[in-house]
């Protein structure tokens, strides 16, 4: 095994330290509504929001900070990183998004890691993308990497809050993780003008969770 690999799992693991467990992404909002109730409509919901919000937007762009770091563009790690940020619909979205990147950024400084300059705080994805990039992982196995901590984020809470049960959970992890290649390809074959979300549903339920009156999940 190479020394890559294990840093790709240090990079999805539960335990990295940037408190992807504090956010639900409006799941929270979802459930309560009635929207997601089982196991099924909780596949149905992670399902578009991996294939129409994180192949469209976040794995396109990890994928060009990707390339852009390793053959030291910083000036295009900061302009994709800022454009990124602005690409999120709500107030909570892009706090969540920055306060990760943020606390991944804050780690990769304390570990030495190189930086861009005039970069303090990086998107989420940004960031992952910079340390893979320093680590030498490549650029397939960073978004499959992504991806997959993203959805057992998202099942994680699910299973707290619909509530489901363990095993559910992992059937869950069983068919997205099915379908994370196909997301990686799509963000791979994405021109630049093609990237963007066309999730209206989530940014009216993140906007709604942001005054939601009971939360377990920040906003």
């Amino acid at each position: 095994m190479n020394a890559a690999t294990l840093r790709l799992w240090q990079l999805i693991s539960p335990t990295l330290p940037v408190g992807a467990y504090s956010y639900s992404q409006a799941l929270e909002y979802v459930i309560e509504r009635g929207t997601v109730r089982d196991e099924p409509s909780t596949l149905a919901w992670l399902r578009e929001l991996l294939h129409h919000g994180l192949a469209a937007l976040d794995l396109p762009v990890l994928l060009r900070v990707h390339r852009a770091w390793t053959r030291g563009d910083a000036a295009a790690v900061v302009r994709l990183s800022r454009e990124l940020e602005a690409r999120r619909d709500t107030a909570e979205l892009r706090f969540e998004d920055m306060a990760m990147g943020g606390a991944l950024t804050q780690l990769l400084a304390n570990l030495g890691e190189p930086l861009p300059a005039g970069a303090p705080r990086l998107p989420f994805a940004s960031a992952f993308a910079v340390a893979c990039a320093n680590w030498r992982i490549s650029e397939d196995d960073a978004c499959a990497g992504f991806a997959w901590a993203w959805c057992e984020s998202q099942i994680a809470a699910a299973v707290k809050l619909v509530p489901l049960g363990h095993t559910a959970g992992q059937r869950l992890l069983l068919a997205l993780g099915a379908e994370i290649g196909t997301a990686v390809a799509a963000a791979t074959a994405l021109d630049d003008d093609d990237i963007g979300t066309t999730l209206p549903g989530l940014a009216i339920a993140s906007a709604l969770h942001e005054t939601q009156y009971t939360r377990l999940f920040r906003s």
